[in-house]
């Protein structure tokens, strides 16, 4: 591998709040996103992720007055999503400050929605969230699930990839929603099942606890690595998964 594997915190924001629970749920508060994302910066991070939570669930769109501020703490790549469901969703979000949008039940929905945005915005502003869980009816063994994984949306998660990245996305944000949060490690069986089948950049999430649990990631496929509770509640800084993944001999920004 000769790019850098980057390292990413994950902003999952609820009502203008970091918010961080177990599998999406019993969430707590874990700080301002714009404070957090400054001191991400600072840190290291390669880039920064922005989710919306509960912006499918309940009909609304990505709080743009939010995005706008925390992009303008930050020097490093931003991605937003949460409710991204058109056009001029993603327009909305560049013009607020995001380097990059991520669709997820929108796409599901309609899936025509991503060749709409790459042919306006070209592939490398648009990422594909798929939030996966173990479902035994899927020739793959993982499903597809949509709402912050409050249901099932009856697809098989690594041909659902495979078709995204058919239809343009330029990346994949894998998240286990089975690992989300619980500290115990990725889903390696669920990177590698995905890594065969698509060549676009991977970013792995969900699960990782502790600074040994992000070089396996790596060598299962991931091109990045995204976590949220062990960054947010001071479990781990970047500087610490930088040095693990370094001395597991794969390249890092310094």
């Amino acid at each position: 591998m000769s790019l850098a594997v980057r390292v990413i915190p994950c902003l999952d924001v609820h009502d203008g709040r970091v918010v961080k629970g177990v599998n999406f749920e019993n969430l707590r508060d874990a700080g301002d996103p714009v404070e957090l994302g400054g001191v991400y910066d600072v840190e290291g991070a390669d880039e920064l992720t922005f989710l919306d939570i509960s912006a499918s669930v309940e009909g609304r769109e990505t709080t743009v007055e939010v995005v706008h501020r925390t992009a303008g703490e930050v020097f490093i790549p931003l991605t937003v999503g949460g409710g991204i469901a058109s056009v001029d969703d993603v327009d909305r979000m560049l013009r607020a400050g995001a380097d990059k949008v991520a669709v997820n039940t929108a796409a599901i929905h309609r899936p025509e929605l991503i060749s709409e945005i790459t042919r306006r915005f070209g592939n490398q502003v648009l990422v594909l969230s798929v939030d996966a869980r173990r479902e035994s009816d899927q020739p793959s063994g993982f499903g597809v699930t949509t709402h912050g994984g409050r249901k099932s949306a009856d697809l098989d998660a690594v041909q659902w990839a495979r078709r995204g990245v058919e239809l343009g996305v330029g990346e994949i944000l894998l998240n286990s929603m089975d690992a989300d949060g619980t500290t115990g490690g990725f889903d390696l069986e669920m990177i590698r099942a995905v890594r065969r089948e698509v060549e676009v950049p991977l970013i792995a999430s969900g699960g990782a606890g502790r600074a040994e649990d992000f070089p396996p990631a790596v060598e299962a496929g991931a091109d990045a690595v995204l976590a949220a509770s062990v960054f947010h509640f001071g479990t781990l800084r970047i500087a610490e998964v930088k040095k693990a993944l370094e001395a597991a001999g794969y390249p890092v920004r310094s």
